[in-house]
């Protein structure tokens, strides 16, 4: 069964025609887009998926500029109220980000799957409701209060020509040491969450440093005695595949390092684990 949603965002509920009481919320990231592939592949498994547009579409931010985490909290009221009892989010990248905080701040969120994930809140992406980038501004809100974060060193400059695709790891790296003094006011508290939770990073990330962005989520994980599990392949890059899903599209703006092949076989790990977890088994 797929039901086309309209409001209060633009989405997709994927579900098994009998129902189901696991409800999957899936992000995407940057691209912002509706994941119907990702939520088609959950409710293969007997899960109830919704994936959302959440920024981008009418009535919302055009970029990733202080969206409210009550966006998120919106969409587990709908999984709820049709029949969800427990429930998951699964989001890549950017939407890694906004499963994390959400967990953070809602108690019913069981587990969260966090693919290619940040240990820290980070500026925008895109222009905010007002047209612009600059000055940089918080990704987040919560309760109409702008979340800590960390700003881009505009100063980084990238290693690759200007006529092709670049790596902007380095510019997440330097901008940790420029903005040194900002980072513990924007970690994400992932110890505060009562939700389970499985991270998914590849070595090779050319977009970001997420595995060593999960393996500090998963230090604070388990400085304070709470369940993690990490999945990792160092070969991997930025967008690890999920069994039944495509490979991932060459970007023409940027490198996301990894090959085909790993970005597969860190999904193919990664998914009993993800099965597992979502089941409670």
């Amino acid at each position: 069964m797929e039901r086309e949603l309209t409001d209060p965002w633009e989405g997709v509920l994927v579900a098994p025609a009998r129902g189901s009481d696991i409800g999957v919320l899936v992000l995407a990231g940057s691209s912002g887009r509706v994941d119907r592939e990702r939520a088609r592949i959950l409710a293969e498994q007997g899960m109830a998926a919704l994936s959302i547009r959440w920024f981008g579409g009418p009535g919302q931010s055009p970029g990733i500029c202080e969206i409210p985490l009550e966006t998120f909290t919106t969409a587990v009221d709908f999984l709820r109220a049709n029949g969800s009892e427990r429930i998951g989010i699964l989001g890549f990248s950017k939407g890694a980000e906004a499963a994390l905080l959400t967990a953070v701040r809602d108690p019913r969120v069981d587990v969260v799957i966090a693919l290619s994930p940040t240990s820290r809140v980070w500026c925008n992406v895109g222009p905010g409701r007002d047209g612009t980038d600059h000055p940089y501004r918080s990704s987040w809100t919560w309760r109409e209060q702008a979340l800590p974060f960390i700003p881009l060193d505009d100063a980084w400059t990238p290693a690759e020509p200007d006529s092709g695709p670049v790596a902007i790891r380095g510019w997440y790296e330097r901008s940790e040491l420029t903005f040194a003094h900002l980072l513990p006011a924007a970690e994400i508290p992932v110890d505060k969450a009562r939700a389970d939770l499985l991270l998914v990073a590849g070595g090779d990330d050319a977009m970001w440093p997420s595995l060593p962005f999960a393996e500090q989520l998963a230090r604070r994980r388990r400085s304070a005695g709470t369940t993690v599990r990490l999945v990792a392949r160092h070969d991997a890059g930025h967008r690890p595949r999920l069994p039944g899903e495509i490979p991932a599209a060459a970007s023409p703006r940027f490198l996301c390092g990894g090959t085909p092949e790993a970005d597969a076989l860190l999904g193919a790990v990664a998914w009993p684990h993800i099965l597992s977890m979502l089941r409670e088994d």
